[in-house]
This record gives C-alpha cells, sequence and structure tokens, in this order.
C-alpha cells in the first residue's frame, strides 16, 4: 500500500513550527485518518467511548527506541504491543488506544507511512482500536525521528486481585518463553553483530494468552511482563512489593544459544535483558500444570522458581553448578533506547 501523501512534493516532514499548517492537516487528514479508520473520526479534542464494565485498566507508555526499524519489529508495532501488554498484566482486555507522535523536522514520510502502517497492523493482530492522538514537530536535532506516546484502556471483566501484594508463599513461577531476545536482536544491529541465524526481537501482543489463563479458570495472583530490566528486574520489583523470596532455577530459564553467545560477545547478563513478548506469571502450585498446558502450545513456557517464604524480599537463583546467589535489581541502564 502507498503512501497517501505525494512523496515527491513532501519527501519529509518539513513543518518545525505549531500544530496548524496545510501538512499537518493532510498528515492527519489522509494519513493518520484514512489508516486508523475509527480514530476519531469526528475530528473533536476528545473521542467518547463506551464501556461495558465499571472496572478498567488504564495505562500510558512512550518509545524512543533506536533503530526505528529491528528484526523482528519497528517502533510502530512495539507501541502497540507495549501498551497492549501493559493492561493483560493487570488481567484486562485492551480496548482502546490513544497514539501520538513527536516527529522530528526532516523525517522520510516514507519512514512514517511505514510506521503508521506497522501500528495498524499491530493493532488489528491484538484487537485494538486507536481512538484520539496528536502530532507534533520537532527542530530537526533534537529528537530520534519518531517517538511515540500512548496511553491504552481496557476492561476488567473478573473478580481477581492480579498485583504484587496477592503473591504467597507456595506460588510457582511461570515464564511464557525464552529470555533476551529483545534487547540482544536491536544491540546485534547497532553493534553489526553477525550470526548463523537472525535474532528477532520477541515483541508480541500478550492479552490472548492472559485471558486464555482467565477464562479457564487459573488463579492468578500476580502478572509481570519483563520488559527493560528484563526478568531480574522484574522479579525483585515483585519481590519488594509482596514482602517475599523467590527462588529461581537457571536451568530452567530457558536462553537461546545465539542470544547466549551474544550476551557473552556484548557482556550482558540475559536475566536483566529486555524482552517485549515475555511475562511471568505467580500462580498457586495446583494450577501450575494447567496453566501450561494452556501457554505450551504458543511458545516454550516453563516453570522457573517458586516463592519459598515471606521475608524482606530478594530473589534468589540456584545456578546451574548448584551453588546459590542473590539476584540483585540493576544499577543503572544497561541497553538505553530498546523499547
Amino acid at each position: 500500500m502507498t503512501c497517501p501523501l505525494p512523496i515527491q512534493q513532501y519527501p519529509t516532514v518539513l513543518l518545525a513550527h505549531g500544530g496548524g499548517g496545510k501538512l499537518m492537516h493532510q498528515l492527519i487528514s489522509q494519513m493518520f485518518l484514512s489508516t486508523f479508520g475509527t480514530f476519531n473520526q469526528s475530528q473533536h479534542d476528545a473521542a467518547t467511548l463506551y464501556l461495558t464494565s465499571s472496572k478498567i485498566a488504564f495505562t500510558t507508555d512512550s518509545y524512543i527506541v533506536q533503530p526505528l526499524f529491528f528484526p523482528g519489529g519497528d517502533i510502530g508495532s512495539l507501541a502497540v504491543n507495549g501498551t497492549v501488554n501493559d493492561l493483560a498484566m493487570a488481567g484486562a482486555r485492551p480496548l482502546y488506544l490513544s497514539l501520538s507522535f513527536i516527529l522530528e523536522e526532516g523525517l522520510p514520510m516514507e519512514t512514517l507511512w511505514k510506521v503508521v502502517q506497522s501500528i495498524q497492523q499491530a493493532s488489528q493482530a491484538a484487537n485494538v482500536q486507536i481512538v484520539t492522538g496528536d502530532t507534533k514537530i520537532l527542530n530537526k536535532g533534537k529528537g530520534d525521528g519518531i517517538f511515540i506516546n500512548t496511553t491504552g484502556i481496557g476492561i476488567i471483566e473478573h473478580q481477581q486481585k492480579i498485583l504484587p501484594q496477592s503473591v504467597q508463599k507456595g506460588d510457582v513461577l511461570l515464564l511464557n518463553g525464552d529470555i533476551g531476545r529483545h534487547g540482544i536482536a536491536i544491540m546485534a544491529l547497532r553493534e553489526g553483530l553477525e550470526f548463523e541465524t537472525t535474532i528477532e526481537s520477541d515483541s508480541a501482543p500478550l492479552a490472548d494468552l492472559v485471558l486464555q489463563l482467565l477464562a479457564a479458570g487459573i488463579e492468578i495472583h500476580c502478572l509481570r511482563d519483563l520488559t527493560r530490566g528484563g526478568l531480574a528486574s522484574a522479579l525483585n520489583e515483585i519481590a519488594d512489593a509482596a514482602g517475599v523470596e523467590i527462588t529461581i532455577d537457571e536451568n530452567q530459564i530457558p536462553v537461546r544459544e545465539d542470544v547466549q553467545g551474544a550476551c557473552e560477545i556484548l557482556g550482558f547478563d540475559p536475566l536483566y535483558v529486555a524482552n517485549e513478548g515475555r511475562f511471568v506469571a505467580f500462580i498457586p502450585a495446583a494450577d501450575a500444570w494447567k496453566a501450561l498446558a494452556i501457554l505450551q502450545p504458543y511458545s516454550n513456557a516453563c516453570i522457573i522458581g517458586s516463592v519459598t517464604e515471606k521475608s524482606s524480599g530478594v530473589v534468589k537463583m540456584k545456578s546451574k553448578i548448584g551453588a546459590t546467589r542473590i539476584v540483585d535489581m540493576l544499577s543503572g541502564e544497561q541497553l538505553p533506547r530498546i523499547c
């Protein structure tokens, strides 16, 4: 599908100031409104939404990934999936997204069009509607091409309290697949690393998997997607908030061989590398095998540990050689601009 704006006439985003003007009007009407359909067709300052539940989940996020396009995704699909997944971690059914672009002056119009098309495809795959948005232009040299801000709204159709404070001693930790691919896919591209096979990001919407667990009657105490800071940071945050000790088994945590090799070359620990299609679920041991049966047709889901006792909040890991060590929260930002 070709860009609706004449690339020859507008090869780049030229406007550096203000929200009005011919190009901005054409961007909104011919590119955004025509692509997203339900994107606030009234062209009013706010969208009117109709919700069937008195309990909703509400989230917001911003995306500044570089490069804009990477194996397995791009900033557009990442923005949709990341927002949908934040709603899913609250046990919500995602319904609506807002979408705001901050575009750098001089951005190729063709690049913007590719991102817009990716957003449309990702929103359809995640079964969400983009209902409102905004566009602003930065002066040239003040941005990285495209920044995207999103807000997501979903409905909660169950009575479970899915949050860290619901975690209990004896809960098992269920991981829905291998870790580290998103961060390494981007870093390998940045560093020009080549492997026998291309490492692709795991970026994907997770709501359908969570909704299947809920529909099957799985008791879910907590969910967390493993984005910035990876598995280790997510578990430390939950252990601290819940006041529990978590013990994981390194032998049970799936890491692809090429991802492990790239981590060794770059000096990273896969436990701290970002993911965009992975989550950990805290559930009672009695529900573990039923939950695995639901998830395993989609990925190599596995049980990686358990909540061993009440404590001040600590994460321990049994290593591959049988020793036990503390898994600390990462100090600092390991992989900048990966989501």
